[in-house]
This record gives structure tokens, sequence and C-alpha cells, in this order.
């Protein structure tokens, strides 16, 4: 993520980055069409690959993106595409609680450890909002009744207190995190219909934002985003 007190290290291959007046903000973004200007044939990329373009001029650095690494892709050929990496860093991380807790349980661990070297564990934070939706886990112990809902929600809190305390204390604990507690809906819905942005921004300070393209990555086998 883009830090406001960082500003002039935005890069500025090819001159891409543009900027735009919206409402009286300036609105900093990375400009495709000046990459048709600088000699590059990408208009009839698929879609993906321009957001993945649009997204390594973005996060830029020279080290883990390189100039090479974008060129490799502007160069991109479908009938030859090669087997090159494409280091890419997504806007957002979709977790359900099977796969998530896990990746918590961790996070809390390296809490714990900086904390016995005398560190401030509250410097543990996720880099990217993170968003944890607890999926699939109502059991139907009681069903054909209006209230059927509420008491199967109850049951399952009740059978896996500690699982919930410890999401309670996460979404406390934690920066860039949320919650969605059960039944709110399943990973998908809650997705599509409360979290997805398709378009990000970020503020750098002097009534300035940068716009992105909305990327996440799901650690859930049905959501391919």
């Amino acid at each position: 993520m883009i830090n406001p007190t960082v500003f002039n290290t935005l890069s500025n291959l090819w001159n891409t980055l543009n900027m735009m007046e919206v409402r009286s903000v300036r609105v900093r973004c990375y400009s495709l069409r000046a990459l048709e200007g600088a000699g590059f044939n990408i208009a009839r990329f698929p879609y993906t690959i321009k957001v993945f373009i649009e997204n390594m001029l973005r996060n830029f650095d020279g080290q883990a993106i390189t100039e090479e690494d974008i060129e490799n892709l502007l160069h991109w050929n479908p009938r030859n595409p090669g087997a090159k990496e494409v280091p890419i860093k997504v806007a957002r991380v979709l977790m359900q609680d099977y796969t998530g807790v896990p990746a918590l349980v961790d996070s809390a661990v390296m809490k714990e450890i900086v904390s016995r070297y005398g560190i401030d564990p509250k410097v543990i934070n996720p880099q990217v909002p993170i968003d944890l939706i607890i999926d699939h886990n109502v059991q139907a112990d009681y069903w054909g009744r209006s209230d059927a809902l509420r008491l199967n929600i109850k049951l399952e809190v009740q059978r896996n207190a500690e699982r919930y305390e410890f999401l309670k204390w996460a979404q406390n604990a934690f920066k860039n995190f949320r919650v969605f507690l059960l039944g709110t809906g399943i990973i998908h819905q809650v997705h599509l219909k409360h979290i997805a942005r398709v378009v990000m921004t970020e503020d750098l300070g002097q009534n300035e934002r940068l716009t992105y393209f909305d990327t996440v990555v799901c650690m859930d086998s049905h959501n391919y985003d």
C-alpha cells in the first residue's frame, strides 16, 4: 500500500503517472494509454493483463518489481505466453474461517514473539486490508420454523466459543482486518454485495488521492477473483 509520507516515490515509467481533478481533489492514476504512445501495443490485451500491467507500474520499486518484469508483460504474446512470473501486489485479501483462522493464529504468535523481544506488538498488522467471512459453519439442528436460523447460530457459537472469542480479539488487535459474523451470508455473496470496490482510492496527502484497480486474492476454492 502507498504511504502518504513517501508520495514522491511514486514511479513514472514511460510517463504513465497522470493527474486529473475530480471535485477539487487531485487524483493520480496510471494511464495505460500512455504506454500506447510509448510504442507498446497493448490495446487488444485482455483486461486481466492490463490490470496486471497497471499493478506493476504502480508498485514498481526496482527490486520486488523491476522494469524487466514490466517489459516482459508489455510484450505478452497469447501464442507464446512463456513461463515468467508476474509479481503483482493485490489490493485486498478475502478469507473464509476454515483457512483464515490458522493464518490469524500465526499472526497472533508473531505478536507474542515480538512482544517478548520488547517490540510493540501493534506493529504486526496486515499490509493490505483483510476481510474474513464466517462461511458454511451453521449446523441445521433446527429447521421448519421461523427462528431456526437464530437457534442454529446460537448453538454454533456455544459449540465453538473459543473460536469466536479469538476472532473478536483479532478484530480489535489487528488493523486492516474485519470479520463478517455468522448469519451474514456466504463468502461469494458478501464479497460481491458488500466488499468489492471496483476502484480503490488512497490518500496521498495535500488534497491528492491515488486511484487503482481493485484486486483480491481469496482463500476459498469457490472464488476466482
